[in-house]
């Protein structure tokens, strides 16, 4: 067996995610309760209380979301390293990548909450006082897709952009930007014969340059982290495949907050590179929907709760 671990991003947070691990496993809890004395030195937040009891309007903001994401597969993931499992290929969608660097030992615990918290705050500040939309494109090509956000790019002469920011699998991608540029190109997508397009309830134009102040300031925090080398190995958003050795980490975040997310590819080159087993770390199974669509002959998991979790590790053998 060859196994990959991938992890969820943004808008798979629920309310009460990860609250029947938090009351089963202590190292759960210890984790969670650690997470909050590290990101409260960010934001305002504690972890276990807006996880597991909202609301969920609060626990949906980016700069509450992404630690509250971050710190759940955090601890899913000591629990199956106590178990002796752990990634040969690991990846995470946007901010998931964060916990597929943990998980692979690029940084620590601490490190990793600090970073993503500061990343969701950035993300949020970056987003104020923009008029934004993100929208997936269901049964569209590429290319298509790609069209139609450079003629609205070209129509606008630069002063509103739509981007395509995630290649999620075959026939979604997500196209992201100023709301009437979104707007727009989702017209041209639809006389192009998209099926349908789906506004996404999310508060900023992420993957985009429109990200790009939030990428500046996260260059500023990664100068203060020592990046080791990762154990398993990493598939990068904005690339699709591993790093290479002049391909740095912290260049990499920096790209990867305002440029495409590469999902389809990355699951793919995952699979290429003999993956024949899949752990997705949610709360949700959107990623495991996308894999399915993706490609053939994988065996996916989907970790969500502790029922999840103990079928898991039983049906692995751990």
């Amino acid at each position: 067996m060859k196994l990959g671990i991938v992890y969820a991003g943004q808008g798979s947070q629920k309310v009460g995610m990860g609250q029947d691990f938090y009351e089963k496993y202590d190292l759960f809890k210890e984790t969670i309760d650690n997470a909050t004395d590290t990101v409260k030195a960010v934001t305002d937040m504690d972890v276990a209380e807006l996880s597991f009891n909202g609301p969920e309007e609060k626990l949906s903001q980016t700069k509450y979301t992404q630690p509250a994401m971050v710190a759940f597969a955090i601890g899913v993931t000591k629990l199956l390293h106590e178990r002796g499992i752990k990634a040969d290929y690991t990846l995470g969608l946007s901010l998931g990548e964060y916990s597929a660097l943990y998980e692979s030992e690029a940084i620590d615990e601490k490190q990793v909450l600090d970073l993503i918290a500061k990343r969701g705050l950035f993300m949020t500040e970056a987003s104020e006082g923009l008029e934004v939309k993100m929208a997936a494109v269901l049964g569209a090509e590429r290319q298509t897709v790609l069209d139609a956000c450079d003629r609205v790019n070209s129509e606008l002469d630069g002063k509103l952009t739509v981007q395509a920011a995630n290649f999620n699998c075959p026939g979604q991608i997500v196209i992201s930007g100023d709301a009437q540029a979104v707007d727009q190109a989702s017209a041209y997508l639809k006389e192009a014969g998209a099926k349908r397009i789906l506004p996404l309830k999310v508060s900023g134009p992420f993957h985009t340059k429109l990200m790009k102040p939030a990428g500046d300031k996260l260059k500023e925090e990664f100068k203060t982290v020592d990046f080791k080398q990762e154990r398993s190995k990493v598939i990068f958003n904005c690339l699709g495949r591993e790093r290479k050795q002049e391909e740095t980490i912290p260049a990499l975040l920096e790209k990867q907050v305002q440029t495409s997310v590469y999902l389809e590819d990355s699951i793919r080159y995952m699979v290429g590179e003999g993956v024949d087993t899949i752990i997705e770390i949610g709360p949700g199974k959107a990623i495991s929907k996308f894999i399915a669509k993706t490609v053939d002959d994988v065996k996916v998991y989907s970790i969500d709760t502790v029922e999840d979790f103990e079928a898991t590790v039983k049906e692995l053998g751990a």
